[in-house]
């Protein structure tokens, strides 16, 4: 990011349709605010997202990418949750191979009313990644 910039880390947020989406939604119908620069995908399976997605995204000059993980309650299925975090790990060793900070890939568990939880994410998750440069 250019020495000086004040807009947040530009971020890209692979959010599921029936869990986390909602949330981010209710997010900006509340009014809560968070980084302009987060940008969401939604997919139907947080365990659906692809290693080299997440790889294309930092060499399209994303700063972070966030995983609004189903956790438990995805309706895909009971290993979701293991599934999404194997794909993390992957993708963290991969990153590793490129020299890219593993900081930069996170993920949580973000259910369908946890809007604050996901503002708090995204705000916290912008001031690690400005540091980080």
């Amino acid at each position: 990011m250019p020495e000086g910039r004040r807009d947040g880390a530009k971020i890209l947020v692979f959010s599921t349709e029936k869990i986390s989406d909602p949330a981010i939604d209710m997010a900006g119908l509340l009014k809560l605010h968070y980084p302009p620069r987060v940008y969401t995908i939604a997919v139907p399976c947080s365990s659906a997202v692809k290693p080299h997605w997440i790889l294309h995204a930092f060499a399209q000059g994303f700063d972070g990418v966030f995983i609004a993980a189903d956790g438990s309650d995805c309706p895909y299925g009971e290993s979701c949750t293991e599934k999404t975090g194997a794909l993390v790990q992957k993708t963290h060793a991969l990153m590793k191979e490129q020299n890219l900070d593993a900081a930069r890939l996170k993920m949580a568990a973000i259910c369908s009313v946890c809007s604050e939880s996901f503002v708090k994410h995204m705000k916290s998750f912008s001031e690690a990644l400005q540091k980080g440069k």
